[in-house]
């Protein structure tokens, strides 16, 4: 099938084809190298620029007084956006350090900020590798073969997320279907329902359980990130209840499910690759480097959007005041540009100027947690495995925002 640029913009609108990496690259190839700033008018979505180049994605990151995250953070269809505003209105919406710009986003992103820089990383190290060695060896308990995305990946990441925020243990499983439910919501596996009305009442499900958190925490402060959130004061005010409830959301969720899709998918890739496999077993020093060329290659953070608060220009194309701009990270993330054969798996990449974790002001809060999960694991991991195979067919996650595998047929041999 040959693929016009019109069709290639379209597909960054359709959920179905982020599940199929090979028509998913070959369509952002097309946008790179034919109309890298490209206008974008597809059925249900209200329009928007889609900037497919590393350079231009690393340029509007750069200016966050420029192309701002308020009001429209993400690829959501016309109809969500329009009940979005509505409810931020009425003061009801999520609002996430990803829905915000300064000043509001300097000043709440102080709050957890402590809790991930290197001394709390330091500390939590030793959490992580017991997490690692347990899910390894859930792996010898599988017998063998198991759904590595369904039974592994997804648990292992939750499990510290979770427990840096000093949640029970008896919780995870309720946060985990939460979480597939809320970034999953258009993926008929894991979505709870096909109305906005269904979709949102996940993110209500979310805040009832975090305000009853926040209610705990308050009245019995606790040493955990949940208590450093429902204690927080702004201007000597607390957050209010939707901002805490949001806070925790977007920590329980993209701390956990971008980071169990970046396991799924570099285990992958190693199968895949058995030459890199074996190098970075018999090179274990490769693995920080091997860390982020997973990363890279997984991109599990699809886009974010952006609103440009004047007009401007981006490789030569004007962009109006009040238009939106889609950033596509996949694509930045094979530019052939930045990228020495971009197409290759290769777990010595470096440099690795890759934009998994955006850039700038808006920097992933979680980035080194999330390179520690990930060591961690294939630290434990590749000293135990003998062999291993594909046991079925893998397959994507339908979204256009966060997501990865969800299914990892495995046949393997482990110590």
């Amino acid at each position: 099938m040959t693929l016009t640029v019109h069709e290639a913009g379209l597909d960054l609108a359709d959920p179905r084809v982020y599940a199929d990496d090979r028509r998913l690259h070959a369509s952002l190839a097309l946008l790179r190298r034919e109309s890298p700033v490209h206008w974008v008018d597809a059925p249900a979505y209200n329009p928007f620029w889609a900037i497919t180049r590393h350079e231009d994605v690393l340029e509007v990151e750069r200016d966050h007084q420029v192309f701002l995250n308020a009001p429209r953070p993400l690829l959501a269809t016309a109809e969500f956006d329009e009940l979005n505003r509505r409810r931020a209105e009425q003061g009801i919406a999520l609002r996430t350090l990803i829905h915000m710009d300064d000043p509001d986003h300097r000043v709440v992103r102080a709050v957890g900020a402590d809790w991930f820089r290197p001394r709390a990383m330091r500390a939590l190290r030793p959490r992580v590798r017991e997490l690692a060695k347990r899910y390894v060896d859930r792996m010898v308990d599988l017998g063998g073969e198991c759904d590595f995305a369904q039974e592994v990946a997804v648990h292992f990441p939750l499990y510290v997320i979770l427990s840096l925020l000093g949640l029970p243990e008896s919780d995870f499983g309720r946060m985990l279907k939460l979480t597939q439910e809320l970034f999953g919501g258009d993926d008929a596996e894991f979505q709870r329902g096909t109305t906005n009305e269904e979709k949102l009442q996940v993110l209500l499900d979310f805040f009832a359980y975090f305000q009853e958190l926040t209610e705990a925490r308050r009245k019995e402060p606790t040493d955990d990130l949940a208590s450093a959130i429902a204690n927080a004061r702004i201007d000597g005010e607390p957050l209010n209840d939707f901002d805490t409830a949001s806070y925790y959301v977007i920590v329980a969720t993209a701390g956990h499910d971008t980071t169990s899709a970046t396991i799924s998918g570099g285990l992958h890739a190693l199968i895949e690759h058995p030459g890199q496999l074996e190098r970075l077993r018999e090179k274990p020093e490769l693995m920080p480097l091997a860390v982020d060329e997973m990363i890279r290659w997984v991109t599990p953070v699809k886009e974010f959007m952006r609103t440009a608060a004047e007009d401007c220009e981006l490789r030569g194309v004007t962009i109006r005041r009040g238009d939106a701009v889609l950033l596509s990270y996949p694509s930045a993330n094979r530019d052939e540009d930045v990228f020495d054969d971009p197409f290759r798996f290769d777990v010595g990449r470096d440099p690795n100027k890759h934009l998994a974790f955006g850039f700038g002001v808006h920097y992933c809060l979680g980035a080194a947690l999330a390179r520690m999960e990930i060591r961690a694991f294939f630290e434990e991991l590749l000293p135990r495995l003998s062999s291993i195979e594909l046991a079925g067919t893998p397959q994507g996650t339908a979204t256009t925002f966060v997501g990865g595998l969800k299914r990892l047929p495995i046949r393997y041999s482990l110590a």
